[in-house]
């Protein structure tokens, strides 16, 4: 409410200064950075005609009281008042003169502080018009002391897998405070404090967690610090020590009886590396020909059943000793067809991948030839149904497999009993073995009842007989056209 009725007090005078025709011109904020140098502009807008400035003064204002900083006095000079005499100075120099010039009275701050952050008021003193001031208010910042370090140089991995501080980055004596985040691959978890200092700046710290392991070696942790719109970046490496991670390579499942020169080799993933390493056999005693050099089991000559059994490495480095086995078994033939496992075991057999990509081609091209044939030949088919027969009618034969376009011819024809004298049945063809089949006869497309075999009806209606009909030759073919050809004449 103070800070309110200020400011409105302050507009006020500003308006009627500039009723009079007189005004002083500043800043409304100015900021710097701890150690650097800030100017505070202060120009005097005279009116016509002019008024006499007799002093211009510069204050501070701290907690509602106002303290001197430094005066300009055409008689008496220039004056400012410690703590101020060493690091304040007026810009212009026609103000230091005999005769000075008042009108801009601008004071440079050198080697700025936290303390000299404040409210600075430019106050003149004119005759007839009275005094006319300005206010501006100065902010200081503080850069922030950024560092990260590891909270020891090396660290170990215990069995108890707890968590541990592994680093920590702090922002120190910074104004405003500063962010703290981590960019890591690593699954930890941070933690953040901030701690304000009697000079106003702001001290923040964070701290990094993680369970140490073998999986966390040479893992980059960066501390990312953004002050302002600024960012600070810095990155370390963790250095884990940790147990030996053992296994044993070199039995591949195929050891069998007059193999030659088998091996078994013990590898360690360790930090500090491993320094000792240590054989055995459970339940027997290593074969006596087996030659250990450093990590490895040379089992000379040919491999016999006394081979088998559990074979057991240990290893031991500055932070423990751990341990790996394998179970040898000994088979009297090999698994597989070739007696090396190396060849056996490749999958990327160049001989094998190029034999598999000529197979194919040739496969296609194979297949690509009897498709070319199939339907080459039947093109060149009949496609007709062999197994139907093939019936003639009338005067033509029937399509393949077909039904005849119309019924058969009938035999015999007769009119009923009612019908005129002049329809009456006549013998128009012959009947039983007289007919020719072959001939004439055929070709008629029917034939009359006997008398004898008449039969009464309602209404006049004919009446028809079907003869057997004969079948085509076993070498004939029907075709589309009603011909028939021979099938040794079709395949010529």
């Amino acid at each position: 409410m103070a800070m309110s009725l200020g400011v409105w007090i302050l507009a006020l005078a500003l308006r009627i200064q500039a009723g009079n025709g007189q005004m002083v011109q500043m800043d409304s904020s100015k900021s710097g950075f701890v150690g650097s140098q800030v100017e505070l502009r202060c120009i005097f807008i005279n009116s016509n005609p002019p008024v006499k400035i007799s002093q211009v003064t510069w204050q501070k204002v701290l907690n509602g009281t106002k303290h001197n900083v430094a005066i300009a006095n055409p008689a008496l000079g220039v004056s400012v008042l410690p703590p101020y005499k060493e690091r304040v100075s007026f810009k212009q120099a026609a103000v230091r003169h005999r005769t000075p010039s008042l009108e801009d009275t601008t004071i440079v701050f050198s080697n700025l502080q936290l303390s000299d952050e404040a409210a600075y008021i430019c106050e003149y003193t004119t005759f007839p018009a009275g005094n006319r001031e300005n206010m501006v208010n100065l902010t200081v910042f503080a850069r922030p002391l950024t560092r990260m370090t590891l909270t020891s140089p090396t660290i170990v991995a215990r069995p108890q897998k707890r968590k541990t501080t592994v680093a920590t980055c702090v922002s120190a004596n910074g104004k405003p405070p500063s962010i703290i985040r981590w960019d890591t691959r690593l699954k930890g978890e941070a933690t953040f404090q901030e701690t304000r200092n009697q000079n106003g700046t702001v001290t923040v710290r964070s701290n990094y967690m993680v369970i140490p392991s073998r999986e966390t070696h040479k893992q980059k942790l960066t501390c990312i610090v953004t002050y302002r719109s600024e960012k600070i970046t810095e990155s370390v490496v963790l250095n884990v020590q940790y147990e030996p991670e053992v296994k044993i390579e070199g039995f591949d499942g195929n050891w069998y009886l007059n193999r030659q020169n088998v091996q078994l080799t013990c590898r360690a993933d360790a930090n500090p590396p491993v320094t000792i390493y240590q054989w055995k056999l459970l339940n027997g005693s290593i074969p006596s020909n087996v030659e250990i050099k450093n990590n490895t089991l040379f089992f000379k000559g040919s491999v016999t059943y006394d081979l088998a059994g559990t074979y057991v490495c240990d290893a031991t480095n500055g932070i423990g000793t751990r341990t790996g086995s394998v179970e040898v078994n000994i088979t009297e033939y090999p698994n597989g067809p070739f007696d090396n496992a190396d060849t056996r075991h490749d999958p990327h057999n160049p001989g094998a991948a190029i034999g598999g990509a000529v197979g194919g081609v040739a496969l296609l091209g194979i297949a690509a030839i009897l498709l070319f044939v199939f339907l080459r030949r039947r093109q060149r088919t009949f496609k007709g149904d062999y197994s139907t027969k093939k019936h003639v009618f009338g005067n033509g034969y029937s399509k393949a497999g077909g039904l005849p376009a119309h019924p058969p011819m009938p035999k015999n024809l007769q009119y009923p009993d009612d019908s005129d004298d002049e329809k009456k049945s006549a013998q128009i063809g012959v009947t039983g073995s007289d007919f020719d089949a072959d001939g004439e006869d055929l070709k008629r497309p029917y034939f009359t009842v006997d008398e004898g075999e008449s039969r009464d009806y309602d209404e006049r209606t004919l009446a028809f007989q079907y003869d057997a009909e004969p079948e085509l030759a076993d070498d004939m073919i029907s075709q589309t056209d009603g011909s028939v050809i021979s099938k040794k004449e079709w395949y010529v």
